[in-house]
C-alpha cells in the first residue's frame, strides 16, 4: 500500500464515520450511548460475518492473536466508543472529533516505542496546530458557559486514549498475522465490543429489541443505515489503512473527521458555525498541511 492508498482509505473512513455521527448522536440522546454502541457493533458484526463468508476464506488465527483483536475491540470499540458517544451528546460530534487532535501525540509516542516509527519535525509542528484546535474550542466553551467544558472534553479524551490503545493492539495483531484481512480483524473487534454491552446488560438491562421495536420504520432504517455507514464501512476502510500505515500520520489524517462532522452538523442540524469553530478549522488545516503536505 503506498501513501496515496493509505490517505484514500483513511479519508473514506472519516467521511463515513462523520456522516454517521449525526445519527449516533440522535439515538444516543433518544435512548442511551450504551444502546447505540451495542446496535452499531451488532449490525457491523453481522455485516462482516456475511461479507467474509461470501468473499473471503477464514484465516486461521491462534488464541494469542485472537486476544489482540478481541481486546482491542473490547476497550476501543466498546468502552472507548461509550465515552465517545457521551461526548457527542455533550459537546456535539464536530467538537468531539476535533479533540482527537491529541491522538497524534499519543500514537506518535507509542508508535515510536512499540514499532520504532520516527516522528518527524513536520509532524511535531502539525501536532502543535492540532493542540491549537483544542485550546480554541475550550475558549469557546468558557466564553459561552463560563466553563471550560471539562466533563465533555474528559469524555472525549478518555475515548481517544481507549480508541488509540485499541488501534495499537490491532496493529500488533496485524503484524503477527500479515495474511489476515481487515474484514476479519474487524469481525473479531466487533465481537469484543459486543461483549462489553452484553456484560453490562447483567447489571443494567439495555432492552435492546424493546427500544428498537418502538421506532418508526424511518428511525429503524436510520439507525441500521448509520451503523452500516459509521461502523461497517468506516472500520473496513480504517483497518485497511492501519495494516501498514504510519500511526502518527494516520491519527493526524483522522482529524479530517472534524471537518466533515462540522459540515454535516451545520447542514443536517442547522447549527450555524461559530467564529471559534472557523479559527479551530484554520488550525486544523495548517496541521494537515504539515502532516501530509
Amino acid at each position: 500500500m503506498n501513501i496515496q492508498d493509505f490517505q484514500i482509505y483513511a479519508l473514506s473512513a472519516n467521511f463515513c464515520f462523520a456522516l454517521a455521527t449525526i445519527i449516533f448522536t440522535h439515538f444516543t440522546n433518544k435512548v442511551s450511548s450504551e444502546w447505540m454502541n451495542l446496535c452499531k457493533a451488532s449490525v457491523a458484526f453481522l455485516c462482516f460475518f456475511i461479507y467474509i463468508n461470501i468473499f473471503e476464506n477464514w484465516y486461521e488465527l491462534d488464541l494469542n492473536s485472537f486476544a489482540y483483536f478481541f481486546v482491542s475491540g473490547f476497550i476501543g470499540l466498546g468502552i472507548g466508543d461509550f465515552f465517545l458517544l457521551k461526548s457527542f451528546s455533550v459537546l456535539g460530534p464536530g467538537r468531539t472529533l476535533m479533540l482527537f487532535g491529541f491522538q497524534p501525540i499519543f500514537l506518535g509516542v507509542m508508535g515510536k516505542m512499540l514499532f520504532n516509527q520516527d516522528v518527524s519535525t513536520s509532524k511535531l509542528i502539525a501536532i502543535i496546530f492540532f493542540i491549537g484546535c483544542l485550546f480554541t474550542l475550550s475558549l469557546e466553551s468558557f466564553r459561552k458557559d463560563k466553563s471550560w467544558g471539562v466533563v465533555g472534553m474528559s469524555f472525549a479524551l478518555l475515548g481517544m486514549i481507549l480508541d488509540s490503545s485499541g488501534v495499537l493492539m490491532t496493529r500488533a495483531g496485524f503484524d503477527m498475522n500479515p495474511g489476515m484481512s481487515a474484514m476479519q480483524g474487524n469481525f473479531y473487534r466487533c465481537l469484543g465490543a459486543i461483549s462489553v454491552f452484553m456484560l453490562l446488560s447483567f447489571y443494567k438491562p439495555l432492552n435492546f429489541m424493546t427500544s428498537f421495536n418502538k421506532f418508526t420504520s424511518k428511525e429503524k432504517a436510520m439507525v441500521i443505515g448509520g451503523s452500516i455507514l459509521g461502523t461497517f464501512l468506516s472500520l473496513s476502510f480504517y483497518l485497511k489503512a492501519i495494516q501498514t500505515a504510519h500511526l502518527a500520520s494516520l491519527s493526524g489524517i483522522n482529524i479530517t473527521g472534524t471537518l466533515f462532522s462540522s459540515a454535516f452538523e451545520s447542514v443536517f442540524l442547522k447549527k450555524k458555525p461559530t467564529k471559534y469553530l472557523f479559527i479551530a478549522l484554520v488550525f486544523f488545516a495548517c496541521g494537515m498541511y504539515f502532516l501530509i503536505g
